[in-house]
């Protein structure tokens, strides 16, 4: 159970120091590089001219070499590393860029702040940098749903899925999954160029997201202090999210809170007409965010510490 403490060790050091900016500058960041990569396979093999057929097959072929190209590497080092606390910590501190703990909890904050003191544009230029609807049209409850619907979400796409991963396949297994899950976020849209490109991608992150989404949804139920309402409202309405995996942890979040997500939004080019969350109860207020977060906090402690207790257990077992 080694890889579970080193996962635990990654949420650690990412949830205190989080991704320095000066680290950024100077190197950048691993999402950045695959971004890249995949970035150069789509300038070189999505071509509008070529039939449906032969883009969607470009497209597996893309899947397979970004995945290669993160995990290969990967699990080179990771033979590479030695045995016992040293590999451990190796490995954590390796695997702590693949997560994002702070980011998260500091994106949020970044929209909680201006939204309790009054500040809408404030608040909608920051809720701008983590969910793609046009923020101008949003008024006070739009921009909490929106923060709360990203909250929710991306504890599973971000810190939970990429964690449990990590803790069953090691090294190889959070990068493959970060691998994954960035091509979905670049190519796995249903646009004109990407519906046939980005298949594979999106069907892949749909498939490795299954188990993390609903787990994500267990841990706010558990740590929320209402998780029989936040299981109600899984099982009610999880299933009509647009995504086969974000309406999970949305779910649990709405239901946790007494507020409903989701709905119809608007996007710079479209409106989408989405079901409601937990629709029979009212909007989100400002200090609802407050809340989010004490809920996140506690779920991050819970996954921390069931970890280190994991790999606790492994190492007495042993």
């Amino acid at each position: 159970m080694l890889a579970a403490g080193a996962m635990a060790l990654a949420m650690a050091v990412d949830g205190v120091m989080g991704w320095p900016d000066r680290l950024y500058a100077r190197i950048g960041h691993p999402v950045t590089w695959i971004g890249r990569a995949i970035s150069g396979c789509d300038a070189a093999l999505n071509r509008d001219s070529d039939p449906a057929l032969v883009r969607r097959f470009a497209g597996v072929v893309t899947l397979v070499v970004i995945v290669g190209l993160a995990a290969l590497p990967a699990y080179a080092l990771s033979r590479l590393l030695p045995g016992g606390i040293l590999g451990l910590v190796l490995t954590g501190v390796l695997a702590w860029p693949l997560i994002a703990v702070r980011s998260m909890h500091d994106h949020v904050l970044a929209v909680a702040r201006p939204l309790s003191l009054g500040d809408l544009p404030g608040a909608r230029l920051a809720v701008s940098m983590i969910v793609g609807r046009d923020p101008s049209r949003l008024e006070t409850a739009g921009v909490a749903r929106a923060a709360l619907e990203s909250l929710a979400e991306n504890t599973s796409d971000g810190i939970v899925a990429p964690i449990f991963w990590g803790a069953i396949l090691g090294l190889p297994g959070i990068a493959a999954y970060k691998a994954a899950n960035t091509l979905d976020s670049m190519i796995g849209h249903r646009s004109p160029r990407f519906e046939q490109f980005g298949w594979a991608s999106a069907r892949f992150d749909d498939l490795v997201n299954l188990a993390p989404a609903r787990l994500t949804g267990l841990l706010f139920a558990a740590v929320s202090g209402s998780g029989r309402r936040a299981i109600a409202c899984m099982g009610a309405d999880a299933s009509k999210h647009r995504s086969p995996n974000a309406g999970w942890p949305e779910a649990a979040m709405a239901g946790a809170l007494g507020v409903r997500l989701s709905g119809p939004r608007i996007y710079t080019d479209r409106v989408a007409e989405e079901p409601w969350v937990n629709g029979g109860c009212p909007d989100p207020l400002p200090q609802d965010l407050a809340r989010g977060l004490l809920i996140y906090r506690r779920a991050m402690w819970a996954l921390g510490i069931g970890l280190g207790l994991l790999a606790l257990w492994g190492g007495l077992v042993a």
